[in-house]
């Protein structure tokens, strides 16, 4: 089909052939009820090749935004070991994600309007890089700790700019978008969980399965540094514009919706990096094989590829997200009660039903595009909400492993987690009844 037309905000907007630029004329009528609204503004004027560079340059992105921390877990006997690391010093490593999201998280929309969001991308990536390099070839705790929280910063960093791009180029396609990187994060996920214990056997040490994956944080870069070489490098697309003016974290900080995303996302990540530090660890202690473990922490991960596609399809088309909530929340409960019950042979059921229940992720990531109007809300709520909900999910994987030394099993950690899945169903209710930043802020 040559030519299409799509209804954006109040804009229909047209595009052509390839490599025509985006064409925009105002309607009069505004997006019907049983939709909701994604955006205020119409899509960028850029040329075909120029989405297609930015949709490749979102997806590989995504792949390269869990490695970092996930590949840890599968192989942490193995580091401890080699690094003679102790058991605080383990679960300072395994919660070093959510520190490193939480404090770059919230550094990341100011630094995007500085450097531009596209350059910011670019720079987060070296640091995944130069991160992930560097600590597979130290032999100090402290250095190894200081060059993981490097890369994990860089991942932290895109991870919040993920959806102001898809905001500022893609705002027509929110939904679609926001799936298909969902999705690669979820096969970036999986494929590092699954993969990350068969690499270091073939290589002989855990070193180069931890390496292994820079070199798909390096292929990553390449899409952003042809859009720089072009001159797509833009200061963040948010500042341009009526409407567009920055919006601070302390603002979206006094809103309702704010507050409601920080706490549902604060909480389902306090359960995923519980899930993705120590469940490789429960697994094993149950009598499972170390690949065996992995194969299941990769279980818990790979249910979501599909789902990621299909949840963030769906909720954009919804104008309330609560079934959704119910249906994917309470999968959690039911799978860490088999954890307790039947740790060894029902695995693989409670694998799969918590993987389901970690699919309220991508869940989340689109209900941040859909809780805001333009690109500057979307940047400013993710900020907010990812910053100060990883500095909640922190808890998870060091609470879990302090509960485990205090009672010497996993029982208690998996009722704690039991537990917490009663207000990630409340916030998470509250969070998807139609509602939008930018009119808190006003209100």
């Amino acid at each position: 089909m040559d030519c299409a037309i799509a209804r954006v905000g109040g804009s229909r907007v047209m595009w052509g052939s390839p490599g025509e630029a985006w064409n925009t004329a105002p309607v009069t009528s505004g997006p019907t009820s049983s939709t909701p609204s994604t955006s205020s503004s119409s899509p960028p004027r850029e040329s075909r090749a120029a989405r297609i560079l930015v949709l490749v340059g979102i997806v590989v992105l995504a792949f390269n935004l869990r490695p970092a921390a996930v590949s840890v877990g599968p192989v942490l006997d193995e580091i401890r070991a080699g690094l003679d690391m102790s058991g605080t010093e383990a679960g300072v490593l395994t919660s070093l994600p959510v520190l490193a999201f939480a404090l770059f998280g919230a550094l990341a929309p100011r630094l995007a309007r500085l450097v531009g969001t596209h350059r910011l991308t670019l720079l987060a990536l070296a640091a995944v890089v130069v991160g992930l390099l560097g600590r597979s070839r130290v032999d100090h705790v402290g250095t190894f700790l200081a060059l993981s929280l490097l890369a994990l910063g860089g991942m932290a960093t895109a991870n919040v700019l993920l959806p102001s791009l898809v905001k500022a180029h893609f705002p027509d396609r929110l939904g679609l978008l926001t799936a298909l990187y969902s999705t690669s994060l979820a096969c970036g996920l999986t494929l590092a969980s699954i993969a990350t214990v068969p690499i270091s056997d073939a290589a002989g040490d855990w070193r180069d399965g931890l390496a292994a994956w820079a070199i798909t944080a390096a292929i990553a870069a390449i899409p952003w540094i042809l859009l720089l070489r072009h001159g797509h490098d833009e200061r963040s697309d948010e500042d341009s514009g009526p409407g567009h003016s920055p919006i601070g974290l302390a603002a979206v900080a006094r809103t309702r919706i704010g507050v409601l995303m920080a706490l549902f996302f604060g909480i389902q990540s306090l359960q995923a990096y519980a899930i993705f530090g120590w469940f490789a660890v429960i697994f094993r202690d149950a009598g499972h094989s170390a690949a065996t473990a992995g194969v299941l922490l990769g279980v818990i991960t790979g249910v979501t590829i599909p789902l990621s596609f299909i949840i963030p399809a769906l909720a954009a088309r919804m104008l309330d997200q609560r079934p959704i909530v119910w249906a994917v929340v309470l999968c959690y409960p039911v799978g860490y009660t088999g954890m307790i019950v039947a740790p060894y042979g029902g695995a693989w059921v409670w694998a799969v039903l918590i993987g389901i229940g970690t699919t309220t992720f991508p869940l989340i990531l689109t209900q941040i595009g859909l809780r805001s109007r333009t690109p500057a809300g979307t940047a400013a709520l993710s900020g907010f909400t990812q910053s100060v909900g990883y500095l909640l999910a922190a808890i998870g994987p060091f609470g879990v492993g302090l509960l485990h030394d205090l009672t010497g099993g996993w029982t208690v950690p998996l009722l704690v987690l039991i537990g917490l899945c009663v207000p990630l169903l409340l916030v998470g209710l509250a969070a998807s009844r139609p509602s939008y930043v930018e009119d808190q802020l006003r209100s």
